[in-house]
C-alpha cells in the first residue's frame, strides 16, 4: 500500500558537493582569512571582522567535513543538507544587510548571490533524498 521512495543519487551528489564547497570555503576563512575576505569581496577589515570571519569559517569546515562523513547514511545526511541549507540561508539574509553600506555592498551582492544559491541548491536536494 505504502511504498517508499528510494533517495535520489543526484540529490545526494548535490549535497556532497555543497559540503565539499563549504570545506574549501571554511579553510579558506579560517586558515587564509584576509585573502579569503578579498576574494569574498570585503576590504580591509579590524581584529573584530577578522575573528568573526574566523568563527564562520570554523562553522562551515565543521559543517563541510560532518556532512562529507554523513554521506553513506541517507537519513542524516538528509538532516545535515537542510541544516546547511538553513545556514545559507540566513548567510543570504545577512549578506543582503551588508548591501547597504557602500564598503560592504561588492561583498553583500556577492554572498547573497551565493548563499542564496546554496540555500536553493541545498533545499532542492534535501526535497530528493528520501526521508
Amino acid at each position: 500500500m505504502f511504498r517508499r521512495r528510494k533517495s535520489d543519487p543526484l540529490g545526494r551528489q548535490m549535497v556532497l558537493a555543497i559540503a565539499a564547497g563549504r570545506v574549501a570555503v571554511g579553510v579558506g576563512t579560517l586558515f587564509a582569512t584576509r585573502p579569503a575576505l578579498g576574494v569574498l569581496g570585503f576590504g580591509e577589515t579590524d581584529p573584530s571582522g577578522l575573528a568573526l570571519a574566523k568563527l564562520a569559517g570554523g562553522r562551515d569546515l565543521a559543517l563541510g567535513t560532518v556532512t562529507l562523513a554523513l554521506g553513506d547514511d541517507p537519513a542524516a545526511l538528509r538532516t545535515a543538507a537542510l541544516a546547511g541549507a538553513m545556514l545559507d540561508g540566513a548567510d543570504a539574509l545577512t549578506f543582503v544587510l551588508a548591501t547597504g553600506a557602500p564598503e560592504t555592498r561588492r561583498a553583500g551582492l556577492n554572498g547573497v548571490l551565493f548563499g542564496g544559491a546554496a540555500a536553493l541548491a541545498g533545499l532542492w536536494a534535501w526535497g530528493r533524498l528520501a526521508p
